[in-house]
């Protein structure tokens, strides 16, 4: 078995779409983390976020099985974008607006990585998170949305922009002010993180 990791994501489509299922496994494990972490963000539900995830890697085979993808070289936000619609049309169902919120569970940054640490550093890491996380939820939603999509699945601006509907101008202005609410927040309650 060769090793895939050096290897671009549009290659590995590619390779997927010729046959080699190891590609696939490649992507998943390149982006999980990633996508994951989008949904569960927007969901606030851990087994939701698991069955939405599951659902947008069916929906992104069948779609590269299907030859319709055609996102050179941008699978992670292709496919970030088919999580993100998938949560949207949960929403839909449930009869309401999406509401994009973080979890009040302790458990919201399980899914990201940290360096292994002293259990000092452990236990103000996530002080730091849960305050942020609360912060974060005190926020319009529309800019917990944008600050949600560029911290922590690392799309850009443009992509944001896309995928919300929205101009990148709305867009840039959602992400500034909600940084100055924080701001304003951290100032107001004395935080330093």
């Amino acid at each position: 078995m060769k090793n895939l990791n050096n290897i671009p994501d549009q290659q590995l489509v590619n390779a997927y779409i010729n046959g080699d299922a190891n590609a696939l496994s490649e992507l998943v494990a390149r982006h999980k983390d990633k996508i994951f972490t989008s949904i569960y963000l927007l969901v606030k539900d851990k087994y939701l976020a698991e069955d939405i995830f599951q659902d947008a890697f069916i929906r992104i085979i069948d779609t590269l099985r299907a030859g319709r993808y055609n996102e050179e070289g941008k699978f992670l936000p292709w496919a970030i974008r088919i999580a993100h619609n998938l949560c949207v049309d949960h929403f839909r169902k449930v009869k309401r607006g999406p509401s994009i919120k973080t979890s009040d569970d302790h458990d919201i940054f399980e899914v990201l990585n940290f360096s292994e640490a002293g259990t000092d550093q452990k236990m103000m890491a996530s002080q730091t998170q849960d305050r942020v996380r609360k912060m974060i939820d005190m926020l319009p939603e529309d800019q917990r949305e944008v600050i949600i999509l560029r911290n922590y699945a690392d799309l850009s601006f443009k992509e944001i922009a896309a995928l919300t509907n929205t101009s990148i101008n709305t867009t840039l202005g959602r992400m500034r002010y909600g940084l100055i609410n924080l701001r304003k927040m951290m100032t107001e309650k004395q935080i330093a993180l």
